[in-house]
């Protein structure tokens, strides 16, 4: 059949493709022929394109769009999907339209689509019932509670069911420091299933590297026969075997996105292979949701860590010291009893700056810091000055606090270590919190003086009376 006056009056880039029931490999999608407007975005020159040849001559092979092609001639039904596609950096609307075959052993389709920059709301929304209903089901679970974890917890049950699937999972990744982490799951009450966090050991951030290969720039990736399972085996073998010895005979894995960065995958396992349009249309609305909660939730933690953390040396700032002795006198927080309170100075530290820079005096404090952080107990570190730290040590009795008293004074004047002063007390010496930082900044007060008396090489600004 000529298809040529057909195509052409397609606006749209178009293609009609062939789909070899008989049989597999490169050859079962061809290219029968195209419009001159989808020719344009595969060769330099039109007359360059070559007609009856596999598809992957043009763009790379994927997974998705192949099963896309089996199920819509097969099922003889049009296919409509809107994604976000990372090959292209772009959102792309997709039809495919079964055709009349003059071949049994071949069916025929339309294929066309439309690419954007960004996302079309309207065309996101136009989804069936039941999507719509699971989505807007997801967003209320969102809504509902206001601890994220919790809220999480209950959309990923949620997701679970509707996909029909025995386990759905988030992990959240970081790519640039090769870290992952696991953020919600949910296998039902099926004691069969065995907890994810089994699986995710330091070998397991492997198996998330071959995710980007295994979908090629494709918005997400699906196993649902045989045949899938073995052409992902040929990218990451030891995580199909495991899938495999597991049971698993279906999967779906979508990334989730934001500032074109992938922040993390949701994934469903073991679902009913002939619900897989269904999922694939509910999970890449859910993803795109569930991207931008994430992120910013991700982005009001930074700016909490930010707003209390003191960069330089990593242990809390003054900000976070002043609410949590807030917190304590109002008695939103009370600082668990019996506790104890720790000042400590960083000895030199303005002579390690006049003489050798600012740089070698961020080295002293942050040795500093890294003697506290090995100080056992139930502690709480604050820089809450230039050269000025502060332990809460809760929970910890007199006994307890002065054996770390004693290993603080161990290590303050250590050979090619910073030196520092210390002062402490124990709540049995004070009233409330304000009382034992008084008399423990006094006492570090009394150490720093005779540091310097017995170091007059050093200078000392004392504080102003």
């Amino acid at each position: 059949m000529d298809y040529k006056a057909f195509l052409q009056n397609f606006k749209r880039v178009a293609c009609v493709m062939s789909v070899n029931l008989k049989e597999e490999g490169d050859d079962r999608y061809l290219i029968v022929d195209a419009n001159d407007a989808y020719k344009q975005t595969v060769v330099d020159k039109i007359e360059n394109f070559v007609t009856n040849v596999s598809y992957t001559r043009y763009i790379p092979k994927a997974a998705n769009f192949e099963a896309l092609c089996d199920s819509c001639v097969l099922n003889e039904r049009p296919i409509h999907t809107y994604f976000d596609i990372e090959l292209y950096n772009a959102w792309m609307e997709v039809f495919l339209t079964p055709l009349d075959s003059d071949d049994p052993d071949k069916g025929m389709l339309l294929f066309s689509y439309e690419m954007n920059p960004k996302a079309d709301i309207d065309k996101l929304a136009d989804i069936s019932s039941q999507t719509a209903t699971n989505v807007i089901k997801t967003c209320l679970r969102l809504r509902e509670n206001d601890d994220f974890q919790k809220a999480m917890n209950l959309v990923i049950a949620d997701i679970r069911e509707q996909c029909g699937a025995k386990r759905c999972s988030i992990l959240l990744t970081d790519f640039e420091k090769r870290q992952y982490s696991l953020l919600c799951e949910d296998y039902g009450n099926d004691p069969t299933q065995v907890p994810l966090s089994a699986y995710l050991t330091e070998e397991f951030y492997k198996v998330i590297e071959t995710w980007p290969r295994l979908m090629n720039k494709s918005n997400c990736f699906i196993i649902t026969n045989k045949k899938d399972m073995d052409e992902a085996h040929k990218i990451a073998p030891e995580w199909i075997d495991s899938l495999r010895g597991d049971g698993v005979r279906s999967i779906v894995v979508f990334p989730l996105r934001s500032n074109n960065k992938t922040i993390g995958y949701i994934w469903a396992g073991n679902f009913n292979p002939a619900d897989t349009l269904m999922i694939k249309e509910t999970l890449s609305l859910t993803a795109f949701i569930l991207s931008a909660e994430i992120a910013n939730e991700q982005n009001i933690t930074k700016m909490k860590i930010m707003s209390t953390t003191d960069l330089l040396t990593g242990v809390l700032n003054r900000n976070a010291m002043n609410n949590r002795i807030s917190d304590d006198l109002t008695g939103k927080s009370k600082i668990t009893e019996p506790f104890g309170v720790f000042f400590i100075d960083v000895n030199g530290l303005k002579s390690v700056n006049d003489t050798q820079g600012h740089l070698a005096g961020d080295n002293l404090l942050k040795d500093v810091a890294s003697t506290l952080k090995e100080l056992e107990g139930n502690t709480e570190i604050y820089r809450i000055g230039g050269d000025e730290f502060m332990i809460i040590a809760k929970e910890t009795s007199k006994e307890e606090f002065d054996k770390m008293k004693e290993n603080l004074l161990d290590n303050s004047e250590r050979q090619d270590r910073a030196h520092f002063a210390v002062g402490s007390c124990h709540r049995e010496e004070a009233v409330d919190i304000l009382k034992a930082m008084q008399k423990a900044d006094a006492r570090m007060y009394k150490s720093k003086a005779e540091y310097y008396s017995r170091h007059p090489e050093y200078e000392w600004h004392s504080r102003p009376a």
